[in-house]
């Protein structure tokens, strides 16, 4: 005989006190307000009495209708229906509104000339090949050629040797190496180290603008606001090194049409960089570029603060906004 399944409490019991029958909307609030008070963890506590606080006062001051809620809910399933190992389509939700780059940004102030974040976005793999000093991350054909240089620096100049940098970008068609279905190997793509001299150098293609993908939820709701769907042109990079605060960042070619409306908001001024032309067949083919001919050379240090200041930082930024964590006195 097979056995037979009996539904379960989870084992919690009651609330040791009475919640008022909700009769009315408000008391809809504030019951489910009482029941968070008894989160055990403070944080969590904090973090989902605001939630349901701003949540509820979203539902109210819209008078949202049953047909409005469930097309929503509707379409939060679909967006997570959408996601793939290879296909992030709840981060890419996050990133159109905004959340990812405001969230990056408070979590990652700056000072003392240190390089700014920007959003690691959803194409981001952990399958990059280790690439050598010089060598290409793009296979041949991918775009018109660049090389990408610089050192990995302390805020005070000093060289970080042996830091791992990570660098992703798409090809001429606008596409990252995960967006084709053919996807055998990883392409425009590459894990490197800096040297002794916290020197880093490779090969790679010109970023272009290329639309987010608009197949799915998030793309319907980009139409929906009457917004487009386009990212600037930039280069990915993500930069550890032991002792040093992580850094996430992308750097922004100048001159596109859509660097001041990004459609994830990801743009800082200082990561808007310039690209020298270099028309010199020697110098490409001494670089390692196959066809010779001309390039363009990004050249950017990247500085990296030290856990304690990047703690330090955040600390201080947080005491200037006023901002309540939610420890136990809350």
């Amino acid at each position: 005989m097979s056995e037979v399944k009996v539904a379960s409490s989870n084992g919690i019991p009651p609330p040791s006190f009475d919640l008022p029958l909700p009769d009315r909307p408000d008391i809809i609030t504030a019951n489910i307000q009482k029941l968070i008070e008894q989160t055990p963890n403070p944080r969590h506590r904090f973090i989902f009495k605001t939630l349901v606080k701003h949540l509820h006062q979203f539902v109210n001051e819209t008078s949202l209708t049953t047909d409005e809620w469930m097309a929503a809910i509707d379409f939060l399933t679909r967006t997570g229906q959408k996601c793939t190992p290879l296909r992030q389509e709840t981060i890419l939700l996050s990133d159109i509104l905004g959340v990812s780059a405001l969230v990056d940004s408070l979590n990652n102030p700056v000072a003392g000339g240190a390089t700014e974040n920007s959003v690691l976005g959803p194409f981001f793999t952990e399958d990059a090949a280790d690439v050598e000093f010089g060598e290409s991350i793009a296979s041949e054909g991918k775009g018109d050629y660049m090389y990408v240089e610089g050192r990995i620096l302390t805020t005070e100049g000093q060289p970080i040797p042996n830091a791992i940098i990570d660098t992703w970008e798409t090809d001429a068609d606008g596409f990252y190496d995960t967006q084709y279905a053919d996807r055998s190997h990883p392409d425009c793509r590459g894990r490197l180290r800096s040297d002794d001299d916290g020197r880093f150098g490779y090969r790679a293609v010109v970023p272009i603008a290329y639309p987010v993908p608009g197949d799915g939820p998030v793309g319907e709701l980009l139409c929906l606001l009457g917004r487009h769907n386009m990212r600037p042109n930039h280069l990915h990079m993500m930069v550890e090194a032991p002792g040093f605060h992580k850094l996430v960042t992308a750097l922004y070619p100048e001159g596109c049409d859509y660097l001041r409306s990004d459609c994830v908001f990801g743009v800082k001024k200082s990561l808007v960089v310039s690209l020298k032309d270099i028309v010199d067949d020697e110098e490409a083919r001494k670089r390692g570029f196959p066809r010779g001919g001309s390039f363009k050379l990004l050249q950017y240090d990247i500085i990296l603060l030290t856990e304690e200041q990047s703690a330090a930082i955040r600390t201080r930024v947080e005491e200037e906004r006023g901002v309540i964590t939610g420890d136990e006195k809350y």
